[in-house]
């Protein structure tokens, strides 16, 4: 199946440039000149992930970045002239995966795809199952026997990538780059508040504990009933 990148940018140059190098490796590319006619693209076509650009008319990047990952879960790459610490605070707030700063080099930009494919198809399997708990990264909820829980987006990926490899040590770092990207600047500790928020909802499933380890991260264990 072609993997289809969609390539929004409102100068047609940057377009057409992407374009060349995706398709180069083999990608299927669809364009739009700007957010508007982009969503109106993602309701018609499958697309696989999206390059945004900021500075953009009637929907900018950030805030077609923001309603794209309000209704469905794709990988978003960033790309703007803005280098600034606080534009790609904004960006990430929004929820963009991966930045790039113009001038860039168009065969990183085709790596940084890659790994963002990868990093997300790592995730295709949507749903991870230890005993009799579902953890559902694509419904954000986490349901027993007895129980359902919906989480928030980042509390749920955090949940499942802790549940891919229960007993698993991560640091976070590792999942800040996982859930965040690897470009994310912001606190580390912002860890640490979604696992002191995610501890606190797991009451209902004392089966799943997600311990400390002094010095080096988290891990998740799961505690035979």
């Amino acid at each position: 199946m072609n993997t289809n990148i969609l390539v929004v940018d409102d100068d047609i140059h940057i377009r057409k440039l992407i374009r060349l190098y995706l398709e180069n490796s083999q990608f299927t590319v669809t364009e739009a000149c700007d957010g508007r006619e982009a969503l109106k693209l993602l309701a018609e076509k499958q697309i696989d992930l999206a390059i945004v650009d900021v500075m953009m008319p009637h929907v900018d990047g950030i805030e077609l970045t923001e309603d794209i990952k309000s209704f469905m879960s794709i990988p978003i790459l960033m790309v703007t002239a803005k280098g600034e610490s606080k534009d790609k605070v904004k960006g990430f707030t929004a929820g963009t995966d991966d930045y790039l700063v113009k001038p860039f080099d168009p065969v990183e930009l085709v790596l940084r795809v890659k790994a963002l494919l990868k990093r997300y198809n790592v995730s295709s399997e949507k749903r991870v199952k230890l005993g009799s708990v579902v953890i559902d990264v694509e419904g954000l909820l986490v349901h027993s026997n007895n129980h359902t829980l919906y989480l928030k987006k980042k509390e749920c990926e955090l949940l499942f990538v802790l549940a891919g490899s229960p007993g698993k040590i991560y640091t976070r770092t590792q999942l800040i780059e996982k859930i965040w990207g690897y470009d994310y600047e912001g606190d580390e500790r912002t860890v640490d508040v979604h696992i002191k928020r995610l501890r606190e909802q797991l009451s209902l499933f004392p089966e799943l504990t997600i311990t400390t380890v002094r010095g080096l991260g988290y891990r998740l264990e799961e505690l035979s009933s």
